[in-house]
C-alpha cells in the first residue's frame, strides 16, 4: 500500500471526471500564494535557462548550425513531456508532481525511483548552474582574480536564502527573473534582425546566409556531432516540468495550467530555435565556445560599449533562476517522498513560511559538492555535471511519460476518465517519446568521452536505487499501513 487516502478531487476543465482516490500526504501545508502571472512566467523561464545561455556556445562550436535543428526536435519532445504531466495535474494536481502520479499508477517502488531520478537530475544541475554563475562572473574584470569556486558559493548561498522564505518571493523572483530573460532575448532578436537585414559587419562578418554556407552550410562537421550534441540540448530543456510541480501551490489549475502548457510551444520555436538561427546568421560557428555565452560573444563583437556587459548580466540572472527553481522544485518532491517515508525524514520538515526547507538544504549540500569540483577542477565542472544531470533528466522524463502510459490504459480500461485537456495522439506520443528518450541514452555512449563515462553509470545509479529501496521498503510499508488504519 501507498501514501494514499480516499477523497474526490475536482478534474480538468470543467469535464466531470471519475476521481482520483489517491492524494498524497505531501500536499498538505502549502499556501496557494503562486498567481497566474507567476505560473505563466515560471513556464517560460523554465524552457529558457542555463542550457542556452552558456550551453549553446561549445555546442554551436561542436555541431555549428545544425544545433538549430537539434534544438527543434528536441524542443517537439519536451512539449509532449510537459503536456503529458499536464494533463495528468488536471487529473490530480500535486506538489509531488510526477512522484505523486508514479506512487499512484506504479507503486512505491515507481515513486521511489522517479524521485531519486528527479533530485539527481537537479541536484546536478544546481551544481551546473553556479558553475555557469562563477563563469559568467569572470566576465568582469573586478571579478576576474577570485578563485571560481568562491563566487560559486556565493551563488549558492545568495540562491538559498531567498529560496528558503516563502512561495510567494519564489514566484515573485521567478517572475522578474523570467521578465528579464525573455526582455534580454527579444532585444538581441530585435539586434540580430537588424544586423542580418542591414548586412552590418560584425567583427568582420557581413551576417545573412553566407556566413553558413561560406563555413561548411548547415553541418559543417558533419551529422554525427549534431547527433552527440542531443544530450546537452535536452539538458537545455531540463525545466519545464517545473510548472507541474508548481500546481500545487497555485489555485484554479485547472485554467492556468493549460495556458502556461500551450505556450511554450512557440516560446521554444522563437526563443530557442530563432535565436540559435540569428548566432548562425551573425558569426560564423567557429567564432563560439564553450568558455562564454553567445550572445556575449555576439554583443562582444560588435563593440557596442557595455554591451556584453549587459547581456553577461542577463545570462549571469539566467543561472541564478534555474538554480532557484531547481531548489524549489526539489524541495516539494522530497517532501512528498519524506511523508511516504522513502527520503530522509527531515525533509518533510517546513519552516513558518510554508516552505519545504529540509529538502531545499539537502539539494544545496550537493551544490557545495559543486563548489569542490569548481575547485578542483574548474574548466571541466560543467561538462561533467551536464552529463550527469542529463541522466536525471532522461530518467525523470522517462517515469512521466510511463505515468502518463499507464494513465491512458487506466482510461481504456474505465477505471479513471481523461480531463479535457490531454497529450494528443496517445498512446502513440508516449511510446514515441521513450524510444527518443533511450536514443539520447545510446547516443551519449555512442559519442565516448564523458558523455560514455557518465551512461556507464548507469549501472550504478540502478544499484544504488535497488540499495535504497530495500533499505526504506519496511519504514515505507509501515507508513502506508498506519494511513491506511487511521
Amino acid at each position: 500500500m501507498s501514501d494514499r487516502t480516499t477523497a474526490a478531487e475536482t478534474l480538468a476543465a470543467g469535464a466531470p471526471a471519475k476521481s482520483s482516490p489517491h492524494v498524497d500526504a505531501g500536499d498538505a501545508g502549502y499556501s496557494k500564494d503562486l498567481k497566474s502571472r507567476h505560473i505563466n512566467m515560471i513556464a517560460i523561464g523554465g524552457a529558457i535557462g542555463t542550457g542556452l545561455f552558456l550551453g549553446a556556445g561549445g555546442r554551436m562550436a561542436d555541431a555549428g548550425p545544425s544545433l538549430a535543428i537539434a534544438y527543434a526536435v528536441c524542443g517537439v519532445f519536451a512539449f509532449f513531456v510537459v503536456r503529458a504531466l499536464g494533463e495528468l495535474v488536471l487529473y490530480r494536481p500535486s506538489s509531488g508532481a510526477f512522484v505523486s502520479y508514479a506512487r499512484e499508477f506504479m507503486g512505491e517502488k515507481g515513486a521511489f525511483a522517479a524521485g531519486w531520478l528527479y533530485f539527481l537530475n537537479w541536484s546536478t544541475t544546481a551544481i551546473a548552474d553556479i558553475t555557469a554563475a562563477a563563469t559568467y562572473a569572470h566576465f568582469w574584470a573586478m571579478f576576474s582574480d577570485i578563485p571560481q569556486w568562491v563566487l560559486a558559493l556565493i551563488a549558492l548561498a545568495v540562491v538559498l536564502t531567498a529560496n528558503l522564505i516563502s512561495v510567494k518571493y519564489f514566484g515573485e523572483m521567478e517572475f522578474w527573473f523570467a521578465i528579464i530573460k525573455v526582455a534580454a532575448l527579444v532585444a538581441f532578436m530585435i539586434v540580430g534582425i537588424f544586423l542580418v537585414v542591414t548586412q552590418h559587419p560584425v567583427d568582420g562578418h557581413t551576417p545573412g546566409f553566407s556566413t553558413i554556407t561560406d563555413n561548411g552550410g548547415i553541418f559543417p562537421t558533419g551529422m554525427l556531432p549534431m547527433l552527440l550534441v542531443i544530450q546537452g540540448v535536452v539538458f537545455a530543456y531540463a525545466s519545464v516540468e517545473l510548472c507541474g510541480v508548481a500546481a500545487g501551490e497555485t489555485e484554479s489549475p485547472e485554467k492556468i495550467i493549460p495556458k502556461a502548457i500551450n505556450s511554450i510551444m512557440w516560446r521554444v520555436g522563437l526563443f530557442y530555435v530563432g535565436s540559435v538561427v540569428l548566432l548562425a546568421l551573425l558569426l560564423p560557428y567557429t567564432a563560439y565556445s564553450g568558455d562564454q555565452s553567445p550572445f556575449v560573444t555576439v554583443m562582444d563583437k560588435l563593440g557596442v560599449p557595455g554591451a556584453a556587459g549587459v547581456m553577461n548580466l542577463v545570462v549571469l540572472t539566467a543561472a541564478l533562476s534555474s538554480l532557484n527553481s531547481g531548489l524549489y522544485s526539489t524541495g516539494r518532491i522530497l517532501r512528498s517522498m519524506a511523508l511516504s517515508g522513502s527520503a530522509p525524514k527531515f525533509t518533510g520538515r517546513m519552516n513558518k513560511g510554508q516552505v519545504p526547507y529540509g529538502g531545499i538544504l539537502l539539494t544545496a549540500g550537493f551544490g557545495v559538492l559543486g563548489v569542490a569540483l569548481n575547485y578542483v577542477v574548474p574548466g571541466q565542472a560543467f561538462e561533467i555535471v551536464l552529463n550527469l544531470a542529463s541522466i536525471g533528466i532522461l530518467g525523470t522524463w522517462g517515469m512521466i511519460m510511463l505515468c502518463s502510459l499507464l494513465f491512458w490504459h487506466r482510461a481504456q480500461d474505465g477505471r479513471v476518465t481523461r480531463p479535457a485537456y490531454r497529450l494528443p495522439w496517445a498512446p502513440y506520443t508516449q511510446i514515441v517519446t521513450l524510444f527518443f528518450l533511450a536514443t539520447v541514452a545510446f547516443l551519449m555512449w555512442w559519442g565516448g568521452g564523458v558523455g560514455r563515462t557518465t551512461v556507464m553509470f548507469l549501472p550504478l545509479i540502478a544499484a544504488a536505487l535497488v540499495g535504497g529501496w530495500y533499505l526504506v521498503r519496511g519504514r515505507v510499508s509501515a507508513i502506508a499501513q498506519e494511513r491506511q488504519d487511521a
